[in-house]
């Protein structure tokens, strides 16, 4: 399973290029030698627990614990040693596993918070509701009493709201039903075709095949292989080794 070529950004280059990436929790090596491109195509990494598909994202957005070594390029720019919040500034969005919403904020208040201050901007609160009517509904409710499904619906609305160019997700399928799952996978085909570029970490085999024909595979802090969905779909014996998926 060789890697494919990326496809390019609009201006010929890759979007985000990761060179030679190393990250450390004091003495642990997590991440070891992480190199990959993306253009404006869905990828998903893929991996069983403790792989470092978390620290991954947190290297990207340049949020602490982890001490990183190697090359993060945005568009062009590098992002090794900004500022988490100038690592979003260029256009980086991040919704984290387990959510971290706020339990004495209400839904709108969320959002209202995470709302672009000027400009004329694709995301607003209001074509958040009309992403997901569902927090319309509960846009009164504090972001911490609602399902799991619509706390999570209230993480991406919050991070699209940084009218990002890049969104990156961490496990966003955790935990939820799968009606709620098949939902979330038609919303961020629905993103990707309005060309919003997107990272997804994810375990659920069958949601990571949906959004992305690219599958980074992650075993010990690396980029093990590169397949796709078709590919992994109709191999049991790679989704038993990278995922731990049995078959009957």
């Amino acid at each position: 399973m060789s890697p494919a070529e990326p496809p390019a950004a609009p201006n010929g280059r890759a979007l985000l290029v990761v060179k030679d990436l190393n990250a450390f929790y004091g003495r642990a090596h997590v991440l070891q030698d992480v190199s990959f491109e993306m253009g404006h195509e869905p990828v998903s990494v893929i991996g069983r627990n403790g792989m470092g598909k978390t620290t991954l994202c947190n290297a990207i957005m340049q949020m602490p614990p982890p001490r990183v070594e190697g090359s993060i390029a945005f568009d062009g720019r590098e992002l090794v040693g900004r500022p988490s919040y100038k690592v979003a500034g260029v256009g980086i969005a991040y919704v984290p596993q387990g959510r971290r919403l706020f339990q004495s904020l209400t839904v709108d208040e969320h959002l209202r918070m995470a709302a672009p201050r000027r400009g004329d901007r694709r995301w607003t609160p209001d074509a958040v509701y009309d992403l997901f009517p569902r927090l319309a509904e509960r846009r009164g409710n504090g972001g911490t009493q609602l399902s799991g499904g619509e706390q999570q619906m209230l993480a991406i609305g919050r991070a699209l709201l940084t009218n990002p160019r890049l969104l990156i997700m961490d496990e966003p399928s955790e935990g939820l039903a799968p009606a709620i799952i098949e939902m979330l996978i038609e919303t961020f085909r629905r993103l990707s075709d309005e060309g919003l570029a997107m990272l997804v970490i994810e375990q659920n085999l069958a949601m990571a095949t949906a959004l992305a024909d690219r599958q980074l595979v992650m075993v010990g802090g690396r980029i093990f292989a590169e397949t796709t969905a078709g590919e992994l779909a109709t191999d049991p014996e790679a989704q038993r080794r990278w995922l731990g998926v049995e078959h009957g």
